[in-house]
């Protein structure tokens, strides 16, 4: 298959690949609530609500995704975030993390991950591998998803704060 389609091709369904996967099971289900048995088609409902979280999912990930390519890598194990560039580095806990800004002073946007203790760390929206950090900040409880997806589409003039700790939790 890697010579039947000409790589530009390749590379544009790997960017839409949850939303494929997510019309696909969604298609399915659909087929399966017209053609099937009365008494089993109660059960394509789950699967047709999974195929929409599915591309619902795939969908803010699309807009997410910068094509990498950027300076410097990304790698996410364990709730640790590290980034190697050429200038700058560093690690961080996501359990560390005390606010997530979106800085547009730089080119690219970066992203400014400040921790409650350490160095700050800044890592380039188009980043090789930042593509993870979307289910990082996903996990961030109170992020505001689709504000943080609507900055990077239209940035702002100034960094703005995505999402900071509860205080509660820092005593």
């Amino acid at each position: 298959m890697a010579d039947f389609l000409r790589p530009e091709a390749r590379a544009t369904l790997w960017r839409w690949r949850e939303v494929i996967a997510g019309l696909a099971l969604l298609a399915f289900g659909l087929w399966w609530v017209a053609t099937g048995l009365s008494v089993l088609r109660w059960l394509a409902v789950p699967v047709i609500v999974a195929g929409a979280a599915i591309v619902w999912t795939g969908l803010q990930r699309l807009r997410f995704r910068r094509g990498g390519g950027g300076a410097g890598v990304v790698q996410i194990v364990e709730r640790r975030i590290a980034y190697w560039g050429p200038l700058t580095g560093g690690m961080i806990d996501l359990d560390d993390l005390a606010r997530l800004s979106l800085d547009p002073g730089g080119r690219p946007l970066h992203w400014v991950l400040t921790p409650h203790s350490g160095a700050v760390l800044q890592i380039p929206v188009d980043a090789e591998g930042a593509d993870a950090l979307f289910d990082a900040f996903a996990a961030l409880p109170g992020l505001q998803t689709e504000r943080m997806l609507d900055l990077m589409a239209d940035p702002p003039d100034l960094p703005v704060t995505l999402w900071q700790a509860d205080r509660r939790r820092l005593h």
